[in-house]
């Protein structure tokens, strides 16, 4: 399980991966933690926190570090320049209040994927929501917010949807449970609009849609919501996101990985054989909320 977390140190991709290059260097140079800890004059456990990206990379730790591993000064040079770059907060730092202590890392993965695969079985996913149906869902999932504190939550949620709008935006693979879509959210003038921004998402090249319906029957993602992430940058492994009331874990380990993207494919399969005719299910569907 991978150790990413929330809070105000909330890693940024770079710096994830950047972190993981430390280690995967000292790993390669045959030095170890104990020795990497007496050169910083400080901890193992520093030193491991540091290739968790639990903590930021001071410019002193890692030149020092790279200079154990005899990196030649180019190199050291142009990994201190990337390290400077990655201690920059992400654009949701300034939100993080408005965000579960876990989530933070969600946001980091979510911002520097190239790849995302989602499942969800009981709401329509964050974005691909409209305002009104995810201020809907905030009043539901935070019932003690103030006007101000639900409109803040609703703001991030719909300012992680740029991500769509980059000139290199990831892919992205959304599975929908039919329940997602048949729980009325908010009532039926917004389940309405909800569903047209469904159907005008359908034209986007990098998005693709499925809808499992109840008639699939039993599945292999039938456990609960699960986000597969995928990077660009080798030294970031595939992480997986899995979330409940009150904790989140990201699992990196190659057999969690694996058994989460073989049954996004299953039921992304199953859900094409069932409902093939997305434009049509969605029309139909939004006539019923029009009764």
């Amino acid at each position: 399980m991978s150790e990413l977390s929330g809070g105000p140190s909330t890693p940024t991709v770079l710096r994830i991966i950047l972190a993981r290059r430390l280690q995967e260097i000292r790993t390669q140079r045959k030095v170890t933690l104990k020795q990497a800890a007496r050169a910083l004059g400080t901890s193992e456990l520093t030193v491991r926190r540091i290739e968790n990206a639990q903590v930021g990379l001071k410019a002193l730790y890692v030149r020092e570090l790279l200079r154990l591993y005899e990196v030649p000064q180019p190199e050291v040079e142009e990994f201190l320049s990337l390290a400077e770059t990655a201690r920059e907060p992400g654009w949701w730092h300034p939100f993080r209040h408005a965000l579960p202590s876990w989530f933070g890392a969600y946001v980091s993965l979510e911002t520097g994927a190239a790849l995302i695969r989602l499942y969800e079985p009981h709401y329509v996913t964050g974005l691909l929501q409209t305002r009104e149906y995810a201020r809907a869902v905030m009043r539901a999932g935070f019932p003690g917010d103030t006007d101000d504190e639900l409109e803040e939550r609703v703001e991030v949620r719909l300012r992680r949807q740029a991500i769509m709008e980059k000139e290199e935006a990831p892919s992205i693979w959304v599975v929908l449970e039919e329940a997602a879509l048949r729980r009325v959210v908010g009532g039926p003038e917004v389940m309405r609009g909800q569903i047209d921004h469904l159907l005008d998402s359908l034209d986007r090249p990098d998005l693709t849609l499925r809808v499992l319906p109840f008639s699939a029957g039993p599945h292999p993602g039938a456990g609960g919501h699960f986000t597969y992430f995928r990077f660009e940058a080798p030294e970031l492994q595939d992480i997986v996101y899995t979330e409940g009331l009150t904790g989140a874990a990201y699992l990196d380990q190659h057999g969690d990985v694996t058994t989460h993207l073989e049954a996004h494919m299953r039921i992304s399969r199953l859900a094409h054989r069932r409902i093939p005719d997305l434009h049509s299910y969605l029309h139909q569907l939004r006539k019923e909320y029009e009764a």
